[in-house]
């Protein structure tokens, strides 16, 4: 019997194949709006805390009568200097936010990319290296000239009051000192951005791997829990850095041993974690909100970034 070979018809020709983005990576444009619209929310809400944070860290004296309750503290400044006085420098922060978070998320997505296995699971070591990278990337790119405004309006409010508005005070700054006086402090908060990035993302990818593995469906409350648990143990592992990092950029300013010194003079060893409870009452508020906000924008979005 004779065999019979298929021959391909010469008219058949085969589908052309489109690359379909995959599904386990985040799409870079919804990384990037994603974390810009969470930091932004995020800042807005917890900008209190951060302001009586901020006005603890840059008390000189160790005997100075400021409280240290983080809700003591605003409801007196809102008593004598009026609620408004609690969101000066909020705007320049909430771009800052805005801006870092945006580069932080898309950074980290990015590089979380690169290192996930084969399953898009992303090990606890590389998790917390794709954190550092993040937030070094957000600190040159958005965190330490806003940071560096914020901390100086709020120092100047108390004492001077020189600075009108955050673009006002950017104008003198620039002014007086150049533009480099906006990067005052970057080392430290570099420093700070790439240990608290590293701990918060780190912390918040071992926490989701660990909710897979148990069952726990993805929602806005677990991404909440878990993003202020991140938020705690942040605060206690990384506050020396935060602490540096203020005193680098009050409107004086200071050098990095300088800062050091001074708190050390000032408050003993205990001094570098000046501030913790009222950075805590924020970071657990600014975890939970920043990673539920993201995960669910993220959510949206994404099925307009696979039809692409």
């Amino acid at each position: 019997m004779a065999h019979i070979i298929n021959q391909p018809k010469m008219n058949e020709t085969k589908a052309p194949i489109v690359p379909r983005q995959d599904p386990r990576k985040t799409s870079q444009w919804v990384s990037l709006a994603a974390g810009g619209i969470a930091g932004g929310v995020e800042a807005g809400i917890t900008y209190p805390f951060e302001y009586s944070k901020t006005r603890v860290q840059l008390v000189q004296g160790g005997t100075a009568a400021t409280s240290s309750n983080p809700l003591r503290l605003i409801a007196q400044v809102a008593r004598q200097e009026g609620i408004s006085a609690l969101y000066i420098g909020c705007s320049s922060l909430i771009i800052g936010t805005s801006g870092k978070a945006a580069v932080r998320f898309l950074s980290y997505d990015t590089i979380k990319g690169f290192l996930s296995d084969e399953q898009g699971k992303l090990p606890a070591g590389r998790g917390i290296l794709a954190g550092m990278v993040a937030g070094m990337a957000e600190s040159i790119v958005a965190v330490t000239p806003t940071e560096r405004i914020k901390t100086a309006m709020i120092d100047d409010a108390k004492t001077n009051r020189q600075f009108k508005s955050g673009f006002h005070a950017v104008t003198v700054l620039v002014k007086n000192h150049g533009l480099r006086e906006l990067y005052r402090g970057l080392v430290s908060t570099t420093i700070k951005q790439s240990a608290t990035s590293a701990v918060r993302m780190g912390t918040y990818n071992i926490l989701k791997e660990t909710g897979k593995s148990q069952g726990i469906a993805p929602s806005a409350v677990s991404s909440f829990g878990m993003g202020a648990l991140a938020g705690l143990v942040t605060v206690y592992a990384t506050q020396p850095f935060d602490t540096l990092k203020t005193r680098a950029q009050s409107v004086s300013g200071a050098g990095l041993v300088e800062a050091s010194r001074s708190v050390m003079r000032e408050y003993g060893v205990i001094g570098f974690w000046k501030g913790s409870s009222m950075r805590l009452g924020r970071l657990l508020l600014s975890g939970g909100i920043v990673f539920s906000v993201y995960e669910q924008i993220s959510a949206l979005l994404s099925p307009m970034a696979q039809t692409e």
